[in-house]
């Protein structure tokens, strides 16, 4: 790269930059990118920047709808735009992107970026959704680029107008890829206290709320246990009691259920992969699930919902089984199944882990884009010379 570029990424809250740009953000500064790193403040922004080596900008974001807050956000923000003057601002998650499109346009940034990791008004209702489709249409209407995290979110994002830009998902999707060698399968067994054999374990990685589909899991797993005590189920995960609760009834069963283990949050979730012998993601919404692609990285079949991503990675009956949101009857059929039926379970966990190293390989993903940002380049200084 003859010139510096300077790249800006940001998200709304730093556990999401520190989770989606690990790694990526130190490899395009070391071939050349100049990379100023922003999102609300909190001590994982510290960590980027120490762990990336590229400079990190705090400006206090909510992801909630805060109208006065926002606006505080959005001065902040452009204010950080015409101070630092960058080639390329590329945003992602939701409040992040509408405050720094806006932003970037109103700063005349040339290049400006946003990848929609997943779509919240899909399952909203009423004046909310209403809200959030405009929020949305928006980001994309002061982006220059959008990129769809996979084809589902692509099929939304153009079916419902939100925009008419053309738009494109980068490579097979998915924003982070993995990294083959930290995701990696590991043969052990799976005993109960009293050591009586093998027990059944399913795990859920992802935030222990409604929305990712915490009661249904609960409830299938509930009836389940009843009918067979050598099953299992681990929930690892933060609850967002603020946000979006489960139901009271949900979290007494948690609490009551020797058979349901509640590990909350954990930073090397690998061990939890490694005692499990599937993944369930009963998930309402998703831009394209991280969780599905680790799981089948370390050698799981899952059980997944007929949603945006999952149903991209999940191929059934190949590397696991698809059932509708929403629906515990189904969940527990498909759970039930996957004990009934060992061979096919053998099957399908077989060939997850090469289906992801084929699709989602993370040196891949960042090629991809990196390969975009040239792209993006090469056109802006055409543009220029024209």
């Amino acid at each position: 790269m003859s010139k510096s570029v300077k790249l800006l990424r940001a998200t709304t809250v730093p556990t999401s930059l520190n989770s989606f740009c690990r790694g990526v953000l130190k490899e395009l500064r070391q071939e050349g990118y100049d990379v100023v790193a922003v999102s609300s403040p909190g001590p994982e922004l510290q960590e980027v920047e120490k762990r990336e080596g590229c400079r990190t900008i705090a400006v206090p974001m909510q992801r909630h709808i805060s109208p006065m807050s926002d606006l505080k956000s959005l001065w902040r923000m452009t204010w950080v735009m015409h101070r630092e003057r960058p080639d390329i601002v590329h945003s992602m998650t939701p409040k992040a992107g509408l405050i720094c499109m806006i932003s970037a346009w109103l700063a005349r940034v040339p290049v400006r970026i946003h990848t929609f990791t997943g779509l919240v008004w899909p399952t909203a209702t009423g004046l909310k959704r209403r809200l959030l489709m405009f929020t949305d249409w928006i980001t994309c209407a002061c982006a220059t680029h959008v990129i769809p995290e996979g084809e589902g979110v692509k099929a939304d994002l153009l079916n419902h107008h939100i925009t008419r830009k053309p738009i494109k998902v980068l490579g097979f999707g998915n924003v982070r890829g993995v990294d083959l060698d930290y995701w990696k399968p590991r043969a052990t067994t799976h005993v109960d206290n009293e050591g009586r054999g093998h027990i059944f374990t399913f795990v859920f990685v992802g935030r222990i709320v409604a929305d990712k589909g915490i009661n249904e899991l609960v409830s299938a797993f509930k009836q389940l246990n009843q009918e067979r005590r050598d099953t299992r189920l681990l929930l690892v995960g933060q609850s967002e009691d603020d946000l979006d609760p489960v139901l009271p009834a949900t979290v007494a069963e948690m609490q009551s259920n020797a058979a349901i283990q509640v590990v909350g949050p954990k930073d090397d979730v690998r061990p939890f992969y490694e005692m499990a012998d599937a993944l369930v993601f009963p998930s309402y919404r998703e831009g394209f699930p991280n969780v599905v692609i680790e799981a089948g990285a370390m050698g799981l079949p899952s059980i997944v919902t007929d949603i945006n991503g999952s149903r991209e990675i999940i191929e059934e009956g190949v590397n696991g089984t698809i059932i509708p949101p929403r629906d515990a009857h189904a969940l527990y059929m498909a759970m039930k199944r996957f004990l009934n039926e060992t061979a096919w379970v053998h099957a399908m966990a077989s060939r997850a882990r090469p289906m992801v190293a084929s699709r989602y390989e993370q040196g891949y993903v960042r090629r991809c884009l990196k390969d975009f940002y040239a792209q993006c380049i090469a056109e802006k200084i055409t543009t220029e010379d024209c």
